[in-house]
């Protein structure tokens, strides 16, 4: 039975208890959380997401100019789920110079790039005076460029096997150097066991919490993510967010969230059937509802696809990532999607979705608004 609620919002008899608990401002339990996951009404927990977004972002839908570098796939790990990760032997093994890099960094500057989000494997001989002159040769690009760099599980590499230091004293380096902000990669799903499985070796939970909650107290900002749609539950997905909602209440320092489901094709764990368009729909949607102290949910188009991704755009999210140009992880895990979009092609999604294009900064911050037109006249 369908329930109409005040708002207008028509929703699944189960939903409506967590739809009122949304319309009071009152925060939804793990255990409704769960419920939003099991239900069938996927454009019921949409509706719900969506005026979570509403509330928080209006009509405008933001994207970023940047530059994704992937700088190495050496790594001393071999984590189950990545098709990335080389030893030196390997015929899919790649090491960028740092000229090389920043050279990229510098066309992409030409084309209004105004972030490089930067990661790679936790490569095995590269020295301290390696990153410093990498972030070093960066920040003198431009002083406006923001340097998004560094996985959680990186930044404890370096602080532990590179710099010998406190992840706190290898992050002020850092920063001194010209880090602007961490990303949330490596965060994959806060539970144990199913790390165990799918990257045993990897830091835990407790151990990518702690990195970032350093980095919150003092003064930075990061995202966070979730890898999803591989051996976890409903119930491990939950958890994975409270952990988040909760690092986010004491700290404040998330941008915003970004899911990502499981490429399996080219994996260890290519069994594994693809996530469907109905569970990425609603995994967005549910994080939009339970992470009430977050204001962006990010739709990775990458791993959506855009018209999935531009979709999205009605079940609780309110960005679409950015240009990127060239990514590597998810493409050599077998994704077949683009590897960039232009700007135009961003605003046009969001505008054919009904929504203001708006391009964002670093920490979703707007600095320009695309022209309002009406989705029928695009």
């Amino acid at each position: 039975m369908n329930c109409e609620l005040p708002t207008g919002l028509v929703v699944s008899s189960e939903l409506r208890p967590i739809l009122k608990k949304v319309e009071e401002g009152e925060r939804i339990s793990h255990e409704d959380a769960l419920l939003l996951y099991q239900s069938r009404d996927l454009n019921g927990v949409g509706a719900i997401a969506n005026l979570v977004r509403e509330r928080k972002n209006g009509n405008f839908a933001t994207y970023i100019n940047n530059r994704y570098i992937n700088y190495s796939n050496l790594c001393i790990l071999s984590c189950q789920f990545c098709a990335f990760g080389a030893r030196k032997r390997d015929a899919h093994a790649f090491e960028l110079s740092v000229p090389e890099i920043v050279q990229s960094v510098r066309e992409a500057l030409s084309y209004g790039a105004t972030e490089v989000h930067m990661v790679g494997g936790l490569h095995p001989t590269l020295k301290r005076e390696w990153y410093l002159a990498l972030l070093s040769g960066l920040r003198e690009l431009s002083e406006t460029l923001h340097i998004k760099a560094f996985t959680a599980i990186e930044i404890r590499h370096l602080a532990e096997r590179i710099f010998r230091l406190s992840i706190r004293e290898t992050l002020e380096i850092l920063r001194e150097h010209g880090l602007g902000s961490i990303t949330g990669g490596g965060a994959e799903i806060f539970d144990d066991e199913v790390r165990d499985q799918i990257c045993r070796g990897k830091e835990n939970a407790e151990e990518w919490l702690e990195v970032h909650r350093t980095w919150h107290q003092m003064g930075g900002r990061s995202t966070s993510t979730m890898l999803y749609g591989h051996i976890e539950t409903y119930a491990q997905r939950v958890k994975h967010l409270q952990e988040l909602r909760a690092l986010q209440d004491e700290t404040n320092g998330f941008t915003g969230f970004i899911p990502f489901a499981f490429v399996p094709e080219t994996t260890v764990l290519a069994h594994i059937r693809p996530t469907s368009a109905f569970d990425e729909l609603k995994n967005l949607a549910v994080a939009r509802i339970y992470l009430d102290n977050f204001d962006h949910i990010t739709a990775y188009w990458i791993s959506l696809g855009l018209p999935l991704a531009q979709l999205s755009l009605n079940y609780g999210v309110d960005d679409l990532h950015g240009t990127i140009i060239e990514e590597k992880i998810f493409h050599m895990a077998g994704a077949t999607t683009p590897q960039k979009q232009s700007t135009m092609t961003l605003e046009k999604a969001i505008r054919e979705a009904g929504r203001i294009p708006v391009q964002r900064d670093s920490l979703y911050q707007h600095i320009t608004c695309g022209s309002i037109l009406e989705p029928a006249l695009v």
